[in-house]
């Protein structure tokens, strides 16, 4: 889990290249997966804020009933999430090293 939204965060720019159509599939279940993770740990560590943003991303990008929102918006969406989790992720490792 440690390294997972930094490979999640990869994964998702790599979705304003263009890739095969199975990708961006691949994509849906593994966000899905990941964010339904994160919001439950973030749930756990009593992060309410957090496990709701996560719930939601995982309601926005699961694979069974596809939200349309064209190719534009939906690479601003995987940039800024791919920006959030990267923050997210150096702000808890160094909180974690001053502590």
């Amino acid at each position: 889990m440690k390294y997972l939204k930094l490979i999640l965060a990869l994964m998702l720019l790599l979705c304003l290249t263009k890739m095969p159509y199975s990708y961006y599939e691949l994509i849906r279940f593994v966000s899905v997966v990941v964010f339904s993770i994160m919001a439950y740990n973030y749930y756990k560590e009593e992060k309410e804020n957090l496990a709701i943003t996560f719930s939601a991303l995982a309601i926005l990008f699961q694979p069974f009933i596809k939200i349309a929102l064209g190719r534009t918006i939906w690479n601003v969406v995987d940039v800024l999430v791919a920006i959030f989790i990267t923050v997210l992720y150096f702000m808890e490792k160094d909180k974690k090293e001053t502590i």
